[in-house]
């Protein structure tokens, strides 16, 4: 499968590296600094690639966003049309000063959502840091790391479970954007951001959702 990164920095350069070694085409984009985008295109291997946001969203079958969350506009104008395709959302509502006011009740995913309408978001890759997600990445047997994942979409869904999956943990559905606020910032108790889960506790713990 191929797959647009826009946003390379620690979680989109460090999941395009995962991803590249578990056989999938890669594309870096939107970074300042094009050099690094060629390095992590060679670090990647697998005949990874650096391109302009417009690039990787064209050359995507899923296209994952990975930018600062001021940056969640700008990114998806250099995209350009997203309609009908599958985004990958891997944001956390963070700015200058801690946290952003999100609008209307909505979660994080739902607000991005509504900044792209036309497209099958999908959020994942958020709730762990870069560095436990690299160093987590290919665990066996019950110390295998969970991924949580949430979407309105079951289809998209079930593409992004397979890529979390490739990537070397386990997707454990959360069930919809408007139920993705357990994924989202800040670390709290009741919530999964930020904190390590295996499966089997990961899915009592969506179950307990569940029956609230």
């Amino acid at each position: 499968m191929r797959v647009g990164i826009i946003g390379s920095g620690r979680i989109g350069g460090n999941a395009g590296k995962l991803l590249a070694r578990a056989g999938h085409e890669v594309m870096f984009s939107f970074s300042r600094d094009p050099e690094k985008l060629e390095g992590l295109a060679t670090e990647a291997g697998n005949d990874a690639r650096a391109g302009t946001p417009r690039e990787a969203a064209g050359f995507g079958d899923v296209v994952m966003l990975s930018v600062p969350w001021r940056l969640v506009d700008e990114a998806l104008e250099a995209a350009g049309p997203l309609d009908g395709r599958i985004l990958l959302d891997t944001t956390n509502h963070f700015g200058p000063t801690g946290l952003e006011e999100l609008p209307d009740g909505l979660t994080a995913a739902q607000t991005n959502q509504r900044r792209a309408p036309g497209v099958r978001l999908v959020k994942a890759y958020n709730t762990l840091t870069a560095g436990f997600q690299a160093e987590a990445a290919g665990r066996a047997g019950p110390d295998r790391g969970v991924m949580f994942v949430c979407g309105d979409d079951e289809e998209a869904k079930r593409v992004v479970a397979g890529l979390i999956d490739d990537s070397g943990f386990t997707p454990v559905d959360m069930g919809g954007l408007a139920d993705a606020a357990p994924m989202e910032a800040p670390r709290r108790p009741g919530a999964v951001y930020g904190e390590e889960y295996h499966e089997v506790e990961a899915r009592e713990f969506v179950a307990r959702l569940g029956d609230r």
